[in-house]
């Protein structure tokens, strides 16, 4: 397969970069990173009605309280309280705040044998799926997705959750390259190639293993 690279330019650290941690002989079919301005409008809009409905329910409480004449301490005590129970607001916030430091450190790989995710905020997280783990891939485009010409790809394993390339760019084209190449990859296993001659007797893929 050909190797594809996310059109859109982008900046990673080589050290901790996913090409880096890339195995002997193994080989990129595609890579790329999140559509920044679908990524962080996502992270804004994703929780906002929820969280802004939050504080606006705690907003009321709190001015209930002030309004009336409340002991001090009930006053401060609500505060307290309002504070803990805007968790879900607070979230929200945090990652508005933070979506532009976590789009830098996300990068997304297919490789020929695996499925690589690098992510993180402070610290640099790899998450990597064998294909023979994968049940499924699944294509997700959203109304604002569409309207962003990007798709979330999930990768949906037995028994360890799922990797996820969110807001990228191509959608399709990508989704058709893990597709075939979870399909390969299967497909190779499920049909043994008689310890892998030089001509394959077995199913055809294109995928090639080592010798």
């Amino acid at each position: 397969m050909k190797y594809e690279k996310n059109e859109r330019a982008y900046e990673l650290d080589s050290a901790t970069s996913v090409a880096a941690m890339l195995g002997e002989g193994e080989q990129v079919l595609w890579q790329g990173k999140p559509k920044k301005s679908a990524f962080i409008l996502n992270k804004v809009l994703g929780m906002m009605p929820i969280a802004l409905l939050w504080a606006a329910v705690d907003t009321a409480l709190l001015v209930l309280v002030f309004t009336l004449d409340s002991p001090g301490v009930m006053r401060w005590i609500t505060v307290g309280f309002v504070c803990i129970h805007l968790f879900p607001f607070w979230l929200w916030l945090s990652n508005v705040i933070t979506a532009s430091r976590r789009y830098k450190n996300m990068e997304y790989v297919l490789t020929d044998r695996r499925v690589i995710v690098r992510s993180g905020l402070v610290g640099i997280d790899y998450q990597s799926v064998s294909y023979k783990d994968i049940q499924n891939v699944d294509l997700r485009v959203g109304v604002l997705d569409k309207l962003m010409k990007v798709g979330d790809l999930y990768f949906i394993t037995a028994g360890k959750g799922r990797n996820v390339f969110f807001d990228i760019e191509r959608p399709y084209e990508v989704y058709k390259i893990a597709q075939k190449t979870v399909a390969d990859i299967q497909t190779d296993i499920a049909f043994p190639n008689a310890y892998r001659p030089e001509e394959n007797p077995g199913f055809h893929t294109t995928y090639k293993g080592e010798k």
